[in-house]
């Protein structure tokens, strides 16, 4: 969005009732589309999937897909995309789980070291994009092939041969951060909770949810963090700055190339945030970890409200957008309906997504 269109819109949007600015919300779609799914499969489902057990089931996976979302939908803000995220999780994970299985290493240093490794790719990656000039699509879709052969041959040379490796959580056992990305939290609460009856519990005594899955606390917290940051920082204005256009955004004196390897570092980051907490969990890592989630993760941002031309868009929109996701993948076992509807239901989402953002596009810029 050119930066004259964006100080008109400020100044519209100052005099605007209150519907009006409500309606050019990004993340309206997404919180409109949680709103439709949910009495949808009230209807349709059993009623087992709205206990609180049933929204756990939806939300762990909504939380692993939102993270990467919501920082896919930071760096759509900045103009860019990153295709390489999916499989960014299983390199990261292959890293991790050589550190702490070969190598040894307690998680206090090897998450960190993970990270360092997630983040010198993504910082490659922007700096190929800011100098070359190439799209980031073609330039990520590249590194997708690298990460995931580099994820292939790296497991295959640190297992003698198997594409799969074992043994993450008997390394990690007893260490003190393990809690911090696997199990759940608050279980004290939960069980306080099931003694007075307000929770269900098994037969036994111990309460039918143990407490929250962590990845749900850490989707909540980046998602926290990111509104912040976009919504309250300098540094957010720049990011929509730099997507929105920007050589205006330049001669302001926005560091356009530094905000957008920023970005990609970030979005790096996210995908080995999404790597340690997965391989934890799972006690392995394979190098099909992160499968299509870079197309996921794309979708969740546009469906949460971000425009694919850049400068426009929500973390909370990409949250939302996520929820949805989670929703529709668990909630149709609760249904009688061919669980390969999720396909059609997926593509009919970003259909309308991308509609439905066209339009508030038009609408915020008064193009016709």
């Amino acid at each position: 969005m050119p930066a004259d269109a964006a100080m008109a819109m400020d100044e519209r949007i100052k005099t605007e009732p209150f519907f009006a600015r409500l309606m050019k919300r990004p993340e309206l779609g997404a919180i409109g589309g949680v709103i439709l799914v949910t009495i949808f499969f009230m209807i349709t489902a059993d009623s087992s999937m709205f206990t609180l057990s049933g929204i756990m089931n939806f939300l762990t996976p909504a939380a692993q897909l939102g993270i990467l979302g919501i920082a896919a939908a930071m760096l759509m803000i900045g103009g860019e995309f990153d295709l390489s995220i999916g499989s960014m999780v299983a390199f990261a994970g292959m890293i991790f789980g050589v550190l702490t299985v070969n190598l040894g290493l307690p998680l206090i240093l090897s998450i960190p070291l993970t990270m360092v490794f997630a983040a010198g790719v993504g910082a490659v990656n922007g700096m190929i994009v800011i100098r070359s000039g190439l799209p980031s699509f073609i330039v990520t879709l590249a590194g997708l092939f690298i990460l995931r052969g580099a994820s292939l041959v790296g497991l295959k040379l640190f297992t003698g041969g198997s594409t799969q490796l074992r043994g993450v959580r008997e390394a990690v056992e007893g260490d003190i951060l393990a809690p911090v990305f696997s199990g759940d939290a608050f279980g004290f609460v939960f069980r306080w909770l099931s003694e007075i009856g307000l929770i269900e519990k098994f037969r036994s005594g111990a309460p039918k949810v143990p407490g929250i899955p962590v990845e749900i606390l850490w989707f909540v917290l980046v998602a926290a963090v990111a509104t912040y940051v976009l919504l309250r920082t300098a540094r957010g204005n720049w990011i929509f700055a730099a997507g929105g256009d920007r050589n205006a955004a330049s001669n302001s004196g926005v560091p356009v190339d530094k905000v957008k390897i920023a970005l990609f570092m970030a979005t790096a980051c996210a995908a080995a945030l999404v790597a340690v907490i997965t391989v934890i969990d799972s006690g392995s890592t394979d190098a099909r970890r992160g499968f299509m989630k870079e197309f996921e993760a794309i979708i969740t941002a546009v469906i949460g409200g971000c425009l694919l031309t850049g400068g426009y868009g929500s973390a909370i929109g990409a949250f939302f957008g996520a929820i949805i996701f989670g929703m529709v993948t668990i909630g149709l076992t609760y249904t009688n309906f061919d669980q390969d509807w999720f396909q059609v239901f997926l593509g009919g989402m970003l259909l309308i997504a991308v509609l439905f953002n066209n339009a508030i596009r038009k609408r915020v810029t008064g193009e016709r």
